[in-house]
């Protein structure tokens, strides 16, 4: 936060937008983008849900299909707000205003996640309406930002001017995308398009990472917090993979399959959690600036695992009150133990081998390939074992993702 805001209490006037400090001592997430975030746990509770509803149908494909869509937008979405707010976040009312704006749209986008899973589920075209009206809410904010830049930074007045461009083209195109008719084949191929140059945006707008003002420390914090959003899914995963058989409706029914899937619910959860932020983002990116896009985008892959995992654990809850219902229950699933765990074991797969690749793309020596291949060994048994036993094969893959947390501590303690 700004000085003078600190001095005055509330942002009482503007203040121009010239950049922030990189260097600046102290710079931690603000109320406002804390407040911000919330924003994304709605969507990314839907996205999952929906995940785990298509799994549990037996539409895997198409379920992942929409989940990676979804994932996409709405991290690509969190990256445009982020980024900028480390470079040039003044915390003046206009800033706030702005701000709401694009939550508002957050919202939007939220509303039309569901309506996108639903129709690749019905095969006929991709319902992507609300989800473009979201962005083009936010974009208006971001775009107006942006704009504020342009007018009182003299020495980033061409990043913003070309920034403005092109999400205004990128916009442009995903409005085209939303009103045109396409079949799924034809609808995927402009998102692939559209999300390369979506992707390559910060270049053609600043050309090196270090184009802009963003702070380091500033930025491994907020992907952290962000960290914990999606992490907040295993929890709610492992609450839904309880829910309906444990404790029943007197509160004494406690079932062993469920009290297992709790157990390595909240241990794969943890798990990923503490690998995390064993790993010093900060330090990297302050002594390697240049490969900011390489920490930004390379996140994408790992927040997304963190989803999956909990919604894979929702599938298992899913399972787990489709066999208690019996031949009688409303609901007769498509998926099966094996399937349950392949999901879940396949998330945590990502996710390490994400965060590793992530590890040594920022230059670090930090990730041993044997730590990696001893968890990918243990989530392989998983797999075996979840044939027989969907309870058992989670706690196996549970204990799995604890391998890469033993092995970074044991390393630790060896060289110290």
């Amino acid at each position: 936060m700004n000085s003078s805001t600190e001095q005055s209490g509330y942002a009482r006037r503007l203040i121009p937008m010239l950049g922030r400090d990189p260097h600046e001592r102290g710079r931690v997430a603000s109320p406002l983008e804390l407040l911000y975030d919330l924003t994304f746990v709605v969507a990314i509770g839907v996205a999952s849900e929906q995940l785990a509803e298509m799994v549990a149908a037996g539409h895997p494909g198409r379920g992942f299909v929409g989940f990676g869509f979804a994932m996409f937008a709405i991290l690509l979405a969190w990256i445009n707000f982020s980024w900028f707010a480390s470079a040039f976040d003044t915390d003046d009312w206009l800033y706030r205003l702005l701000t709401m704006v694009q939550m508002v749209g957050v919202v939007v986008f939220s509303l039309g996640i569901a309506p996108m899973f639903h129709s690749i589920e019905e095969g006929h075209h991709v319902d992507i309406t609300l989800m473009v009206a979201g962005y083009v809410v936010m974009r208006i904010a971001l775009v107006a930002q942006w704009a504020r830049v342009a007018r009182q930074s003299p020495q980033f007045h061409t990043v913003a001017l070309r920034n403005i461009w092109w999400i205004s083209i990128c916009q442009l195109g995903w409005v085209a995308l939303a009103v045109l008719d396409l079949d799924l084949v034809g609808t995927f191929t402009w998102i692939v398009v559209l999300g390369l140059v979506e992707f390559a945006v910060p270049v053609f707008a600043q050309g090196r990472a270090s184009g802009t003002p963003w702070h380091p420390h500033h930025i491994a914090e907020r992907y952290s917090l962000f960290a914990i959003i999606a992490l907040g899914e295993g929890v709610v995963g492992t609450v839904a993979s309880s829910r309906g058989a444990l404790g029943g409706v007197t509160g004494d029914d406690w079932s062993a399959a469920a009290v297992l899937v709790l157990v390595a619910g909240v241990g794969m959860t943890f798990s990923m959690w503490w690998t995390y932020f064993l790993l010093p983002f900060g330090d990297l990116l302050h002594s390697r600036p240049g490969r900011g896009y390489v920490f930004g985008y390379g996140h994408l892959p790992v927040f997304a695992a963190i989803a999956a995992t909990g919604a894979g654990l929702h599938v298992a809850g899913l399972y787990l009150e489709s066999s208690a219902a019996g031949e009688h229950g409303e609901h007769h699933l498509a998926v099966t133990p094996l399937g349950v765990v392949v999901m879940v074991a396949a998330a945590l797969a990502v996710f390490y081998v994400a965060l590793v690749l992530l590890v040594k793309g920022l230059g670090s020596p930090v990730g041993s390939v044997w730590i990696i291949l001893g968890t990918l060994a243990v989530l392989a048994l998983a797999v075996l074992v979840g044939a027989r036993s969907m309870p058992i094969g989670l706690i196996v893959a549970m204990l799995g993702s604890f391998v890469p947390v033993l092995g970074h501590e044991i390393a630790d303690r060896l060289h110290t």
